[in-house]
């Protein structure tokens, strides 16, 4: 799913647009399955009672509302985080309702390097870590392939044409050397 280009300025383009891993559904899902399993066997258990209509309706609540809670927000969670690499900036947004973003130019990244655990290297993803001109780095947690997206990004930041422009203007500034 690409970005939407009218959030983009004239000349930028999508580099790297990305979810949060699957790993960080991994407990929802788990959790859905579980409850879902629960109430089919509470429900079951439960016909032969008196008063079996209440005790159904009770464990569907029960269970609609852990589904919500426990599946369904993180669910949602994942699906409104965005993180995105373009040819003149990072973008990180998330939320749905309160949504929140941060935007880095290219131009200010001093550093950028990338952390990643036993669990995280098993299933493909890691922390980007970018340091700019602000005084603490930015953590990006669970970005998927993050070896591949710290590369591109390093790509993009030292293959921008406008540095390429400035350090040639740098260059024709300053007086030949002369030779002894």
């Amino acid at each position: 799913m690409a970005y939407p280009d009218d959030l983009l300025s004239d000349g930028e383009r999508v580099v790297i647009h990305k979810h949060p891993h699957w790993k960080m559904l991994l407990l929802p899902y788990i959790v859905l399955v579980v409850t879902l399993g629960v109430g089919i066997w509470l429900t079951i258990l439960a016909q032969d009672l008196s008063w079996s209509m209440v005790a159904m309706i009770a464990i569907g609540v029960v269970a609609l509302v852990l589904i919500v809670w426990l599946f369904l927000v993180p669910f949602v969670r994942w699906r409104t985080t965005h993180f995105i690499v373009t040819t003149d900036r990072v973008m990180a947004r998330e939320g749905l309702i309160n949504r929140t973003g941060i935007d880095i130019p290219l131009s200010r990244i001093n550093s950028v390097r990338f952390e990643h655990g036993l669990i995280d290297r098993i299933v493909g993803c890691g922390t980007l870590i970018i340091e700019s001109a602000s005084d603490e780095p930015l953590e990006f947690d669970d970005i998927p392939q993050v070896e591949k997206v710290h590369s591109l990004l390093y790509r993009e930041i030292n293959d921008n044409p406008d540095d390429d422009f400035k350090a040639q203007q740098r260059y024709q500034q300053q007086p030949p050397v002369q030779g002894s």
